[in-house]
């Protein structure tokens, strides 16, 4: 006879999936990693197909027989709207991997994993740009977050592209001089903007290489270069006009509340970066308390799913322990 799991914690992102077997006491009784979650691309059903064998690894890697699971907590990528989590959950809840299923964007895997309780905001900042917030009633704040057609701007591919823009008109005498004209592609080992535009569009480079020019651009503004510091500023704006505005909707802007960031550019710590974010926030959310979140994602999926289950404060602690 073997034991029921209490939570199949799943974080699935675009590039990577990470899932977890909780216990009923909170304890990991497995893990697994697979590969990226796109249903945009795949679509549902064959997106799901790709997180299948990962379940299986679990259960087999578990060093105690599971019998089945109480709860999936599934946090995903590319679920960005209500509709979208809707769908997901009933395509979820068809598989029967678990009792109950409960789907969120995952953003909010990173805010759970960088709080104590389901309470504040968080912005995440890696190829693109979102931010989530939620308060223990229930209620949650949101955006789109699906790009520039839903007012987004950021990210790791935002940045890259509104620097090639930048960089391409100071070379070709339509706009100021930059470094960027410079560094851009040099990044690649090429001698001018032109080179690396038809690099780009040629396929000579890959097209998804564009997101390593978010460094660079961070790199040029450290050198002093006026533009390139300008652009890193306005991602702090932009950092600080999500998190505000959802604190403001949950009705956390009168008292200190966590503001988690995430995501591979927020998480890289540019100095630039962190100070006007900083800065910026003491103006517009004078209490907000910041925070760059360590833990796993995958960690605030299995927290969440401890508190759909209403699992006791002891064991939270005890399946927080097992990351730190």
């Amino acid at each position: 006879m073997g034991v029921n799991a209490l939570v199949l914690a799943i974080d699935a992102g675009n590039s990577k999936t990470d899932v977890a077997l909780i216990g009923e006491d909170g304890t990991v009784l497995s893990t697994a990693r697979g590969g990226g979650f796109q249903p945009p691309v795949v679509g549902v059903e064959a997106a799901l197909d790709v997180l299948a064998p990962l379940l299986g690894q679990a259960l087999a890697g578990s060093e105690r027989s599971v019998d089945g699971v109480e709860h999936v907590s599934a946090c995903l990528a590319n679920v960005d709207l209500p509709v979208e989590e809707t769908q997901l959950t009933e395509a979820l809840v068809r598989r029967e991997w678990g009792r109950t299923v409960e789907v969120r964007n995952d953003t909010f895997a990173i805010l759970r994993a960088g709080v104590d309780e389901p309470r504040g905001v968080a912005v995440v900042c890696g190829a693109g740009i979102n931010c989530v917030g939620m308060v223990p009633d229930g209620r949650t704040a949101r955006f789109p977050a699906i790009g520039r057609m839903s007012g987004d701007w950021g990210g790791g591919a935002g940045l890259a592209e509104e620097a090639m823009w930048f960089a391409s008109r100071a070379e070709d005498g339509r706009g100021e001089p930059t470094e960027l004209a410079r560094t851009l592609p040099a990044h690649f080992g090429l001698g001018s903007m032109y080179a690396l535009i038809e690099a780009l569009h040629l396929g000579r480079i890959e097209f998804e290489r564009r997101h390593e020019l978010a460094p660079v651009l961070f790199a040029t503004a450290a050198a002093g270069d006026p533009l390139a510091g300008a652009l890193v500023d306005r991602l702090a704006e932009e950092v600080v006009a999500m998190a505000s505005v959802a604190l403001g909707r949950l009705d956390l802007l009168g008292e200190e509340s966590p503001v988690v960031l995430g995501g591979s550019v927020l998480a890289a710590r540019h100095p630039q970066l962190d100070a006007k974010i900083t800065e910026l926030l003491a103006i517009r959310a004078p209490k907000a308390v910041l925070r760059v979140v360590a833990e796993p994602p995958v960690l605030g999926a299995a927290l969440l799913g401890l508190d759909h289950t209403g699992a006791p404060a002891a064991v939270h602690e005890r399946l927080r322990a097992q990351y730190s």
